[in-house]
């Protein structure tokens, strides 16, 4: 997040459903629907791209690559964009970096240039998603709980259609699901240009020093070192999962994905907060880690049918979708810092950190076979779980310690926009 989000009078109304929105809001909401659609969407053409273009599987797999790894690095300066043009100004460029590079990406001969569009695309997501949860709770009519519960349904219809879209349209050409953000994208803008207000900068101008003045507090530091190591087995799982299936189709890997993708809004949504009531916010974290961890090295055992794989991808996004709740959440309260800044902090971490865990997983699979990257992946998560329990302490007592103007539905509304 680059923006607190701070309650307005609107927050402290509870009556009227929170689908009654001005369309502003809604205008936001669709665009974050196709910008989280970007994180699943080029699996299913993997093994496409790699086809025509010419290109290995380790190659392709800098699709991945580029795109974090410029959005994790974008994440520090999102913060000294906002504060200084406005949240609506740096939507619209976010909206206007994705258009055009998804756009290139699809006219692309080579390989390379598709991984270089790829990364500006990185650094539009980057502006937008930022900026997206704090435009909409303070556009939103009702309380803040449900203009995080629309912005929950936004992330998760993303999250889940990306790969189903990704794989529609790839079925087609290789070039359709750039196309097509590139179009949908477009309407995003026009929407949000034409029903957002102006909305002029407000807050201190941070700067870019202060995420690494944040990174020096313990808790924020070891939940940092943590989801690098997760990163390295989310992304390791996306890269490699396609290519462990070689007899899957272009719309087989996208329904596959899908599934995995409605497991993972389930418990972002709905799965996370009841874990988190029953067990507390480190135990249960440690406990999704460790069975994310787990599902990894099973697939990795049972590599060579196609079964074990299908079913792993999928029961993943249920463990998967807890962690990305609950860690981003306890960043918030891990630092006495700005939620944007300890934001900022993570996101850069975690993002340039887990970048190169697509690279590696393929490079493992081209030389030591298709179970090499989840193992790979398995022990980087399984160190991730070692290194939180280490620090459990300090994160919990970083954690009780978190200011009481900071509400249970504030942290959350500020974790939720960084799962991207």
């Amino acid at each position: 997040m680059t923006a607190t989000a701070t309650p307005t009078e609107q927050d402290t109304e509870t009556g009227g459903s929170f689908l009654h929105q001005p369309r502003a809001v809604w205008a936001v909401a669709f665009a974050c629907v196709i910008a989280f659609m970007g994180i699943g969407l080029v699996d299913p053409i993997l093994k496409e791209i790699a086809a025509k273009l010419e290109a290995s599987p380790s190659q392709v797999s800098l699709l991945f690559t580029s795109y974090m790894a410029v959005m994790g690095v974008a994440m520090l300066v999102t913060g000294v964009v906002s504060t200084r043009i406005g949240a609506k100004k740096t939507l619209l460029l976010g909206l206007f970096l994705i258009i055009v590079f998804a756009g290139l990406a699809g006219l692309s001969g080579s390989v390379g240039a598709v991984i270089g569009f790829r990364a500006g695309w990185g650094l539009g997501n980057a502006l937008f998603i930022a900026t997206a949860l704090s435009t909409i709770v303070s556009a939103s009519k009702g309380s803040l709980a449900q203009a995080i519960i629309l912005f929950e349904a936004a992330l998760g219809l993303g999250i889940a259609s990306g790969p189903l879209v990704g794989g529609l349209l790839g079925e087609q050409s290789w070039r359709g699901p750039f196309f097509g953000v590139s179009v949908l994208m477009t309407i995003a803008l026009v929407a949000t240009a034409i029903f957002l207000p102006a909305t002029p900068p407000a807050g201190r101008r941070t700067t870019l020093a202060d995420p690494f003045r944040a990174l020096a507090y313990p808790a924020l530091a070891v939940l940092a070192v943590v989801a690098v190591c997760y990163n390295l087995g989310f992304f390791s799982l996306l890269a490699a999962g396609p290519f462990a299936l070689p007899e899957a189709g272009i719309m087989e890997i996208g329904w596959i994905f899908f599934g995995w993708g409605l497991l993972l809004a389930f418990t972002s949504v709905v799965g996370a907060p009841w874990v988190q009531r029953r067990l507390g916010t480190v135990p249960a974290l440690i406990g999704a880690l460790a069975l994310f961890a787990l599902d990894l090295l099973l697939m990795a055992v049972g590599a060579s049918t196609s079964t074990v794989v299908v079913v792993g991808i999928i029961v993943a996004g249920a463990f998967l979708g807890v962690i990305n709740t609950l860690v981003t959440e306890a960043v918030m309260g891990a630092a006495p810092v700005e939620r944007p800044v300890a934001s900022a902090a993570y996101s850069f971490v975690r993002f340039t950190g887990g970048a190169v865990g697509p690279y590696v997983a393929l490079r493992l699979a081209e030389h030591q076979g298709s179970a090499a990257p989840f193992w790979f992946g398995g022990i980087c998560v399984a160190v991730g779980v070692v290194v939180l329990l280490a620090g459990a302490r300090t994160i919990s007592t970083a954690l009780h310690g978190t200011p009481a103007a900071h509400s249970a539905d504030e942290a959350q509304a500020e974790a939720l926009g960084d799962l991207s």
